[in-house]
C-alpha cells in the first residue's frame, strides 16, 4: 500500500502565500515524477506543476512566476510554494506521484493521488 498525505491548505487573502506539502509513504521502491493538480468547483482537474526525480519542473501558465514546486527525495515529499495568490487559485489541490513498487523481481510504476487539500483565496 502507498499513501500520499497532503497538508498546508487553508484560507488566505489575495496576494498572500501558502506552502503545500505531500508526503508519500508505504511500500515504495522509488518515485518518478511528482506533481500538483487542482480542481475548482464545476471545473475539471488541471495540472499546476510537476517535477522529475532530478528536479526538472513544468508549470501551467497560470502558475508560472508565482508558484514553485520542489521535492525532497530522501523524504519522498513534494512541496508547492504558492505566492501572490488570487481568488481564481481557489480549488482543491491534489498531490500526484508515480510510485515504483516491487512485486517479486518485477518493478511496476503506478500513479497515486492524495486526498486533496482545500485552498481558498478570499478577502
Amino acid at each position: 500500500q502507498v499513501q500520499l498525505v497532503e497538508s498546508g491548505g487553508g484560507l488566505v487573502q489575495p496576494g498572500g502565500s501558502l506552502r503545500l506539502s505531500c508526503a508519500a509513504s508505504g511500500s515504495i521502491f522509488s518515485i518518478n515524477d511528482m506533481g500538483w493538480y487542482r480542481q475548482a468547483p464545476g471545473k475539471e482537474r488541471e495540472l499546476v506543476a510537476t517535477i522529475t526525480v532530478i528536479g526538472s519542473t513544468n508549470y501551467a501558465d497560470s502558475a508560472k512566476g508565482r508558484f514553485a514546486i520542489s521535492r525532497d527525495n530522501a523524504k519522498n515529499t513534494v512541496y508547492l510554494q504558492m505566492n501572490i495568490l488570487k481568488p481564481e487559485d481557489t480549488a482543491v489541490y491534489y498531490c500526484n506521484a508515480q510510485v515504483v513498487r516491487t512485486f517479486g523481481v518485477v518493478r511496476i510504476p503506478r500513479d497515486y493521488w492524495g486526498q486533496g487539500t482545500q485552498v481558498t483565496v478570499s478577502s
